[in-house]
């Protein structure tokens, strides 16, 4: 197995892992996001989707294989596209964004290839 392929299954891990935390621990997505669900109805939607999506979208390439794996790497450079264009619209310049960017950016690199 090359390290390439190594490096894949750990970003389609921390993926899944991400989702599994913010599926069971929602406030815990306050500390990567800066989000905070105000009532019931937040905390479903980061469930659902910080949770339920992230982690079927990290499962799916371990069953699935190579297009799997480049759909969450271009899932991940859309996102750091989308962050970028945030942060010069929004002067969104917090370390945890730019962090945030650069882990999308080499996620999305690593998965594509």
């Amino acid at each position: 197995m090359s390290v390439l392929s190594i490096l894949k299954i750990i970003a389609a891990v921390a993926t899944a892992l991400t989702g599994l935390l913010a599926l069971v621990k929602p406030d815990a997505v306050y500390g990567f996001t800066g989000l905070v669900a105000s009532g019931p109805r937040g905390t479903s939607e980061i469930r659902a989707i910080f949770g339920g999506l992230f982690l079927a979208l990290g499962i799916a390439p371990l069953f699935l294989g190579a297009p799997a794996y480049r759909m969450l790497g271009i899932g991940y450079l859309a996102i750091a596209a989308a962050r970028l264009f945030s942060m010069f619209f929004d002067h969104s310049y917090a370390n945890s964004n730019i962090i945030s960017l650069i882990i999308e950016i080499v996620l999305g690199f690593v998965l594509v290839l």
